[in-house]
């Protein structure tokens, strides 16, 4: 019989407290989860939710405006914006229904426990409950996924003024006149986009020269430009000095190139990153180590204390719900378990889910060349891809990087409708070794989008050709026809 109380013990009811606790009490673990507000966490209630339903709001406004496309009438929409976050909080209503309510993880025989926790001990934990009692708990193992929150940089004059973050953003009624945006990652373009298109002035700030930073630079500029025809101004390489109160409106003063502007909007959201959630922890009670972005941890998650685990965003690692899940995954098995797994670090996938979306994983192409590894980049347009034509969604690109022997699979970058999706499509093709010549000679449905993986492929064995090797073959078997121009490089077929 072990001496805790708890098997496990986990701190957190977001992405990673749900997924770790879930783990735990399927495989026999007797464990509690704590979460300090409501389950679900940044994402069901300040993140992928609210923003993926305010920017379908937003896709459908743009399509309202374009229909002339599709062969319909243009016409400008009639929105009601109290409506559409109305809307934003049912979805997100909704998904807490049905998948994190405490009864659902209850009836798996988790206990359930609001408040705050603090380690007392390397193996204890002290609650302060939310109904202002106070619980202490033992636990074999515990993990901590207690998230991240908003960064908000220490700007002059910044806390004179009602900024927002994605914790206030979904709340407001009232939409903006002129939304002034502080960082071009992407919850700021996401939302740059979404908003724009239902109707307010946006400007995005950054103190890079480019947006997105993480992503390949050639497909950036490709969504950059869908932005900029959308209505979205950037100010890029410009810091914000000072935020100022100017009558109704929020003026706020960049610098670039030692010049001064002023730009006056009716709102500012502050959109500059995420901080780990470690102060009410009491860490070093429990000997625990953390470094500058939130709490150190191995590939197995595991923490310098041995039996304490951290995922999510609170080590700073990753800042996407898919990689919460994925870290608790791991961090579960190989506690409880003792089966040795890690963090599967080559094969992340990030996307962006504008219009179009941006997506990448595996290696980047200056990451290749940096490495010195030799590659080869297969192209393909999404101008080339039949359902993007039939749905009028022709601006996209696929970039694959891969070996031109093999046709491994190094990495695979993508911008264009559906981006998301194809992009898994590489992310299982490069964990389970499928070449581009496997892809390649794999059925596709038509006119589906992934298709466009397929015929991206095809790519590989085009440039496999050669005039040379055309002209062996028409010797060998006789064939009269031309041979094909060899001479482009790009040549896409």
């Amino acid at each position: 019989m072990s001496k805790f109380e708890f098997d496990a013990v986990v701190i957190g009811g977001g992405a990673a407290g749900l997924t770790a606790s879930g783990i735990a009490a399927n495989v026999g673990a007797k464990t509690m989860m704590i979460e300090a507000h409501r389950l679900g966490g940044d994402c069901t209630w300040t993140g992928c939710v609210p923003s993926k339903v305010i920017l379908k709001a937003g896709k459908l406004t743009h399509q309202i405006r374009t229909a002339s496309t599709f062969g319909l009438l243009d016409a400008e929409p009639e929105i009601n914006f109290k409506n559409v976050i109305k809307h934003v909080h049912q979805i997100r209503n909704d998904i807490y229904e049905d998948a994190d309510r405490p009864e659902i993880y209850e009836e798996m025989g988790i206990e359930v426990v609001f408040g705050s926790a603090a380690f007392k001990d390397a193996h204890s934990l002290e609650i302060d409950l939310a109904d202002g009692g106070k619980r202490t708990v033992s636990a074999g193992h515990i993990f901590i996924a207690t998230g991240a929150r908003a960064f908000v940089p220490p700007i002059p004059g910044l806390d004179a003024v009602e900024y927002l973050t994605n914790e206030s953003l979904f709340e407001i009624e009232d939409l903006p006149e002129h939304l002034i945006i502080g960082g071009g990652g992407p919850i700021g373009i996401e939302m740059s986009q979404a908003f724009v298109n239902l109707g307010a002035k946006v400007t995005v700030i950054d103190m890079e020269d480019r947006i997105m930073q993480n992503d390949d630079p050639e497909l950036v500029e490709i969504l950059k430009g869908v932005l900029k025809k959308q209505g979205v101004n950037f100010e890029l390489s410009a810091n914000i000095k000072r935020v100022e109160k100017s009558k109704s409106d929020i003026c706020v003063i960049i610098e670039r190139d030692g010049i001064e502007q002023a730009i006056s909007g009716s709102h500012l959201l502050m959109a500059t990153g995420r901080k780990a959630n470690l102060e009410s922890l009491s860490l070093k009670a429990a000997g625990v180590e953390v470094h500058k972005k939130g709490i150190k941890v191995d590939n197995s998650c595991r923490t310098n204390v041995g039996h304490i685990y951290a995922m999510g965003d609170v080590t700073g690692r990753y800042q996407f719900t898919h990689m919460s899940d994925h870290m608790s995954k791991v961090a579960v098995t190989k506690a409880l378990l003792k089966i040795p797994m890690t963090i599967d670090k080559k094969h992340v996938v990030w996307t962006t889910f504008t219009e179009p979306e941006l997506a990448h994983v595996g290696a980047t192409e200056k990451q290749l060349k940096t490495s010195n590894q030799k590659f080869e980049t297969y192209r393909f347009p999404y101008s080339k891809i039949n359902r993007a034509i039939i749905e009028g969604e022709t601006v996209g690109l696929i970039k694959i990087f891969a070996s031109k022997l093999t046709g491994k699979i190094y990495g695979a970058s993508v911008v264009g409708a559906h981006a998301g999706e194809m992009i898994s499509e590489y992310a299982v093709a490069m964990r389970n070794g499928v070449t581009l010549r496997n892809i390649a000679d794999t059925i596709h449905p038509f006119p589906s989008w992934t298709l466009g993986a397929r015929r991206a492929a095809d790519q590989w064995y085009i440039k496999n050709q050669s005039e040379t090797s055309v002209k062996w073959m028409k010797r060998i078997f006789g064939f009269k026809g031309e041979i094909p121009d060899y001479s482009d490089p790009n040549r896409i077929v």
